[in-house]
């Protein structure tokens, strides 16, 4: 994720990375109103949002819990002006301890996005993290990975340039 943010920051986009902690939100309780401070933080990020980088690992063959989860929550967005992901060229990042839960994973995201009304780039990325891609300082070691990881940077920014009149 870090490296496909700095490449669209490169080319002039504003970024914020929401992971890890921020992720850690309440099950999603569509019924229930109330949002902690993170859950509103979150669904106004993905408001603004002219073009989105999704990434998740693999879990059991599958996108994981506390993506799924936080996905869950741009059902917050049903009312809006752009609802869910509409208009917005989405990125899809998998990581996954061998190829078949890459590919898996990938295919969850990019369905879950067109779900959403996003438009998915034509370019996924399915990493396999079982090799070591990245070193200790976050640079990609794999060329064909950096490679990839840049054209998915290119084509969500190829795409939201145009939606934010830029």
């Amino acid at each position: 994720m870090r490296y496909v943010l700095a490449a669209v920051q490169r080319a002039g986009a504003r970024t914020k990375l929401i992971s890890g902690s921020s992720l850690q939100l309440p099950l999603y309780q569509p019924d229930n109103p109330e949002r902690s401070d993170a859950a509103r933080d979150l669904v106004a990020e993905l408001a603004l949002a002219d073009g989105i980088i999704l990434g998740s690992p693999g879990y059991h063959g599958s996108i994981s819990g506390l993506v799924k989860n936080a996905l869950d929550y741009a059902e917050d967005l049903r009312t809006d002006v752009r609802p869910y992901f509409s208009g917005r060229a989405v990125g899809c990042i998998a990581t996954a301890g061998g190829w078949p839960g890459a590919v898996n994973t990938l295919g969850a995201l990019r369905d879950i996005v067109h779900a959403l009304r996003g438009w998915p780039t034509p370019l996924g990325a399915a990493i396999n993290s079982a090799e070591r891609v990245f070193d200790e300082d976050g640079i990609c070691r794999v060329p064909r990975v950096a490679q990839m990881l840049d054209l998915i940077a290119g084509e969500v920014m190829s795409f939201a340039r145009p939606l934010s009149g830029d």
